[in-house]
């Protein structure tokens, strides 16, 4: 079969021969790389207003503070806070660097899908339910822990400021802040999602509803060990915006556990 990855048939036992799904995995690999370059190709082009937006938190703080508490990186009478480049292709590969992160931001969902499609031929009818319901919620957790990442920077890199020293002028370089942002963006987007995989646990019968809930007290301390891990500020607002809902999100997760637990022992006893 040399067709495209969504004209590929199966044998008539359901199943697809080896080099079938290979070319098949190759297309759904090559529309991915595609969509990532396009919209890597969109934020290179709308770099200034992405550099910009990511600048806001930092604007923000500079317009609240008191006059040379941002140093040389805060102009007033052009009301802008300005990076700086301590390497002559820095500027460049800052750029790159952000489109590429854009273009697998933007490009997500077009993954997403051909991941789908790839792997919900061999899965059963519950399964697909499942899945569907893991996909959502891990992406919907992971973009609101990205955004809580980007509402608390403003505070993070207040702290890291007032802890340098009064003698200490603020020159941040540009890598050096987009790479702040990325980390404190996918630390909380990461942790975020921890609860999709106790819940993933829960129903595999790794682990019990029960279990959890009586280690909850080890939980809480290792959930805040675990958010000052990840935490690249290493600030004490970004902690505990990362710590607090990560505890609410490990008690969901048990809930959650404990009513599909139950749910699918009810089916297993009618089938």
């Amino acid at each position: 079969m040399t067709g495209s990855a969504d004209t590929a048939k199966p044998r008539a036992d359901g199943t697809m021969a080896l080099m079938d799904h290979l070319r098949e995995l190759r297309t759904r690999i090559i529309r991915s790389a595609l969509a990532i370059a396009a919209g890597a190709i969109v934020v290179g082009i709308a770099y200034d207003w992405v550099l910009d937006l990511l600048l806001e938190p930092y604007l923000a703080l500079c317009r609240r503070r008191e006059a040379g508490f941002c140093g040389l990186s805060y102009s007033e009478s052009l009301d802008r806070v300005s990076l700086f480049t301590m390497d002559p292709v820095e500027g460049f590969t800052t750029r790159m660097r952000i489109a590429t992160y854009g273009g697998l931001v933007l490009g997500s969902p077009v993954v997403l899908w051909q991941i789908w499609r790839f792997i919900v031929p061999a899965m059963h009818r519950n399964e697909r339910r499942y899945a569907i319901g893991f996909l959502v919620s891990s992406v919907g957790l992971f973009v609101a822990g990205g955004l809580l990442a980007f509402s608390t920077l403003e505070r993070a890199i207040e702290f890291l400021i007032d802890w340098s020293g009064e003698g200490v002028d603020q020159v941040f370089r540009v890598s050096a802040y987009i790479r702040l942002v990325t980390l404190m963006v996918v630390a909380f987007g990461i942790g975020f999602t921890v609860p999709v995989l106790l819940v993933f646990l829960q129903l595999i019968g790794v682990i019990s509803p029960r279990s959890l809930m009586r280690a909850w007290r080890y939980a809480v301390v290792g959930i805040v060990f675990l958010a000052a891990a990840i935490t690249p500020s290493g600030d004490p607002v970004s902690l505990l915006s990362l710590s607090v809902p990560m505890v609410a999100l490990y008690f969901a997760a048990i809930g959650v556990g404990t009513l599909l637990t139950r749910r699918r022992r009810r089916r297993e006893v009618r089938d």
